[in-house]
């Protein structure tokens, strides 16, 4: 992970606080079907790796959305909170769960194969499609 750095977030409600050890300062929109669904649009989300921590994890509900993630949510405000690795606990997070926006940038897009046609971002970034993505990030089966 580049430029990596301690940050701190919370949900919509504040009764899910985040303590994160290496946020990424690279954000990336997943079009993928199922973050579409999640969110209603492509999910802006930074890698956080694995040392993660929560407050108030009472309040977090986990949805298996798959074989090999599960998606967290607060269930009092229903912010997103997670997309998690189940094989190395590797967290991807919304970016708007962290204050501090200007730190940020957007550079690159997964899933660009399901990306609907209704939209399009300008800013030049680095695509992959889902194959390209499982190729470079899946564990070896």
């Amino acid at each position: 992970m580049s430029e990596a750095m301690p940050a701190k977030g919370r949900c919509l409600c504040g009764a899910v606080r985040i303590t994160v050890k290496n946020l990424s300062k690279n954000v990336g929109a997943c079009h993928c079907n199922l973050c579409r669904k999640w969110g209603g649009g492509p999910l802006m989300a930074v890698d956080c790796g694995a040392d993660v921590s929560f407050e108030g994890e009472e309040n977090i509900s986990v949805f298996n959305s798959s074989a090999w993630a599960e998606r967290g949510f607060c269930n009092k405000c229903g912010s997103h909170l997670f997309y998690r690795l189940k094989a190395n606990n590797q967290h991807i997070m919304p970016v708007g769960l962290f204050d501090d926006e200007d730190q940020f940038v957007f550079d690159h897009q997964v899933f660009i194969d399901e990306k609907p046609s209704f939209y399009c971002f300008s800013n030049e970034t680095h695509d992959m499609t889902g194959a390209e993505l499982f190729a470079k990030f899946a564990p070896p089966s």
